[in-house]
């Protein structure tokens, strides 16, 4: 059944044979036969101003520096 906001529950079994868990996303699809339900991948995207790029930038270039004096001994 689909309520009035457009929601639909899945049965406690399924959701448990499946492993989803409250919260999960879900993509909906139709194919030829009917609607797919299936689990969405999401992945946290972080986003860099220039400034912490360029500690980013300097970590490097300080590690590669201690790489080489290591590799000179």
């Amino acid at each position: 059944m689909i309520n009035s906001r457009g929601e639909i529950t899945l049965p406690a079994k399924l959701r448990r044979q499946l492993g989803l868990k409250a919260e999960d996303r879900l993509i909906a699809e139709t194919t030829p036969e009917g609607l797919l339900l299936r689990p969405a991948c999401t992945w946290a995207v972080e986003l860099y101003t220039p400034k912490r790029e360029r500690e980013f930038d300097e970590a490097e270039a300080k590690l590669e520096k201690a790489l080489r004096k290591r590799r000179l001994r």
